[in-house]
């Protein structure tokens, strides 16, 4: 491998935090993940392996930040709010853009959150252990307007550092094995992803009319993710999440792609009747709470188009097993608490309705919660348990 190949990037599994002096962990950041290779000058891949140089003119700082070094960095680009929260749907606006407007650039800056280092100076840096990439990546001191290198936490309790990272608006947290290597392409259990929200990538093979308000335009979208045999496999429907604009680009990106039967096999009548029928190329991303027995995801969110993946590389992903090892909720299950462990991390959820707050490290924080929602918690009176995975 030579600083010149477009460098496929490592991937984390989803699983639970491990415990441990032989981990380090980091901010999941709500972005898209972004190689950057620099020398006398910059240019920026996607996950696929895409240029997205022209899409980001901000990172030209990485140059003089690199001050004379030629190293290719690994790392998330991410779109801030008002409050310096990384924000995906603002990210939406510039993903798709290769020459974004000035007045847009400025409007909505980006941030190149750097988490690696892997080459230095003509040197490949994939070999070494995390964490003496880590100690070589602080020691260029990126620090810019738009590139930052964030915190990691070594010997650190997970449930603090979740904690922290549910403080600051973040996704979650990515755990590292402090010997672990840079394994390109590959999704390995060095990394290990715990993020709040469940996420899946999913492939649009189809949509249905909207009604109502969303008359003549997109109701909703008919999703497959890759099953293990490597072909698509139905994955439900999407109706919620779309602003208006989301739908309008939508519809204009799927109606070129029409096709007469759906490329995915084995569809409920009930969910294929109505539908329109599109060629598997768009790649989007949802959030949900869970999979159903039958396959299809439980209250799926849009969240936005994700032209960084590939249609051929969505494979549904499996959460950790959880214990629930107590349950409590209010007289008819309107709000619900859950004492959850997974592996050495026990911590609470709140459920009410279709809104879920994952990974709080204390009951005091579910009482301030409710408390702020007018619900004591004297309301609250045992339920049944249960095992998830």
């Amino acid at each position: 491998m030579s600083a010149g190949e477009v460098i496929e990037p490592m991937l984390a599994t989803l699983g639970e935090p491990p415990a441990g002096d032989d981990v380090a962990l980091e901010f999941k950041w709500d972005g898209i993940r972004c190689l950057a290779y620099v020398d006398d000058g910059v240019r920026l891949f996607s996950r696929n392996g895409r240029d997205i140089t022209t899409g980001y003119p901000e990172l030209a700082e990485l140059v003089p930040l690199a001050a004379g070094h030629r190293v290719v960095l690994d790392g998330e680009l991410v779109a801030l709010d008002s409050a310096g929260v990384a924000s995906f749907e603002r990210l939406q606006q510039r993903m798709h853009l290769s020459a974004p407007a000035p007045a847009l650039v400025t409007a909505v800056p980006v941030v190149y959150e750097v988490f690696d280092l892997l080459f230095l100076d003509g040197e490949a840096t994939t070999a070494l252990p995390y964490l003496q990439r880590r100690e070589l990546l602080a020691g260029l001191d990126l620090a810019g307007d738009a590139v930052r290198v964030p915190a990691h936490f070594v010997n650190a309790d997970p449930a603090a550092v979740l904690t922290a990272a549910r403080s600051q608006g973040l996704e979650g947290i990515v755990a590292k094995r402090l010997g672990s290597t840079y394994q390109s392409g590959r999704r390995s259990r060095d990394w290990i992803k715990v993020p709040f929200n469940q996420t899946q990538e999913i492939v649009v093979i189809g949509w249905k009319p909207g009604g109502g308000r969303r008359s003549g335009t997109i109701g909703s979208l008919l999703t497959a993710v890759t099953g293990p045999d490597g072909n698509l496999a139905y994955a439900g429907g999407v109706g919620t999440g779309f602003t208006q604009a989301m739908l309008e680009q939508l519809q204009g990106m799927l109606a070129p792609l029409s096709r007469p039967t759906p490329a995915v096999a084995g569809i409920p009548r009930v969910d294929a009747r109505g539908a329109r029928w599109v060629e598997p190329v768009i790649v989007g991303e949802v959030s949900f709470r869970n999979w159903t027995g039958d396959g299809k995801m439980r209250h799926p969110s849009w969240r936005g188009l994700r032209p960084d993946k590939s249609p051929a590389r969505v494979p549904r992903v499996t959460p950790p097993v959880e214990t629930i090892d107590g349950v409590m909720q209010t007289l008819g299950g309107s709000w619900r608490v859950e004492v959850v462990r997974r592996g050495s991390v026990t911590s609470y959820r709140i459920v009410h309705g279709e809104d879920v707050i994952d990974w709080l490290p204390d009951i005091a924080d579910v009482e301030r919660i409710l408390t702020r929602a007018g619900v004591a918690m004297e309301a609250l009176q045992p339920a049944q348990r249960r095992t998830s995975a």
